[in-house]
């Protein structure tokens, strides 16, 4: 049977989560967690995205994050596959990490407290796997956005984006505002511990609806599920991270490198291996595109030479000025 579409459109906002093959542990210990938040920020780079929400358990991890660029497709399985590729190389393993297909719930983001609900959801997560001791406050758990979103914007990585949850519990991304939204989360995780215990269908909808929110807005999901057409013409965001965006990072770069014919130079030269890292840490382009537009050869000998740019003391050098180069753009 063919897999369903993705339901996919610029500005779009999902409940993302997978779990590892067989509900094997994806994260061993706090090193694996840290590989994987490494991972995450570097898919948002590639692909735009901004992260409103998360939490890393020991089998599972759970994503509320926004597309505004159609691309989920391309930034999970860039996100997953190299996060496969690191876990299973630390610990010396082969095959599957995560079991099947992520699942990728559509929510509806701007009325109706949908988005709360689902945010809400992940940060109180490790208090319903019993990952907290009853003297231990909600944001003692440090794999979760909740403790970021309460930290002052400096202590936050660049990807996660707190505007929205915050807006969704009536506060502002202030110290003030900050400290309602952690008292009233933990006022809630301290209601939950007292109260009986959940019934299974209580988060259901949450975990297992292929959409979130309003009937209007499953209808108009269910209507770009038939014929994937955009939500409307003014959603669609102009593709900032596709090829025409790396054709025109790499230009910036033979410019200010001054490279004439790329095919003439040889396929590790520094130039190139520092262009090829430059373009695709900022794109979702794929090594065999890069190995085709830079002359460098196969995928693979791409991906290898990504890999080694951030311990050639030559690269990083002409990445610095890359990057220079591009803020000026």
């Amino acid at each position: 049977m063919p897999r369903k579409p993705r339901l996919e459109f610029a500005g779009a906002v999902y409940h993302v989560m997978d779990r590892g093959d067989r509900s094997e542990n994806i994260f061993h210990d706090n090193e694996d967690r840290r590989r994987f938040m490494t991972a995450l920020g570097q898919t948002c780079q590639r692909t735009g995205w901004l992260v409103h929400a998360f939490v890393l358990m020991g089998n599972h991890y759970h994503l509320l994050l926004e597309t505004p660029e159609p691309n989920l497709s391309r930034g999970m399985h860039w996100l997953q596959t190299t996060y496969t590729v690191r876990h299973n190389k630390r610990h010396n393993l082969r095959g599957h990490l995560f079991q099947g297909r992520y699942k990728a719930i559509a929510v509806e983001s701007d009325s109706g407290g949908y988005f709360a609900t689902v945010s809400d959801y992940i940060h109180l997560n490790p208090l319903r796997a019993g990952l907290l001791r009853s003297a231990l406050k909600l944001g003692a758990y440090q794999w979760s956005s909740f403790p970021m979103l309460y930290a002052s914007p400096r202590d936050r990585p660049e990807w996660l984006e707190p505007t929205r949850v915050l807006a969704a519990h009536g506060e502002k991304d202030t110290p003030a505002g900050r400290r309602r939204y952690r008292l009233a989360m933990e006022q809630r995780a301290s209601r939950e511990r007292q109260a009986p215990k959940p019934s299974a269908t209580e988060w259901q909808t949450v975990r297992e609806a292929w959409a979130i929110g309003s009937h209007e807005f499953r209808r108009r999901m269910r209507g770009m599920l038939l014929d994937q057409q955009p939500m409307a013409a003014d959603r669609i965001a102009p593709a900032w991270h596709d090829e025409e965006e790396a054709t025109r990072l790499i230009s910036i770069g033979k410019a200010l490198l001054r490279l004439g014919n790329l095919a003439t130079l040889p396929k590790n030269s520094s130039a190139k291996i520092a262009l090829a890292a430059f373009v695709k840490a900022r794109t979702t382009v794929s090594n065999r595109w890069l190995g085709e537009q830079l002359a460098m050869g196969h995928a693979s000998r791409v991906s290898r030479y990504c890999q080694e740019a951030a311990d050639r003391p030559d690269v990083a050098k002409l990445q610095k000025l890359l990057q220079k180069a591009q803020s000026k753009a």
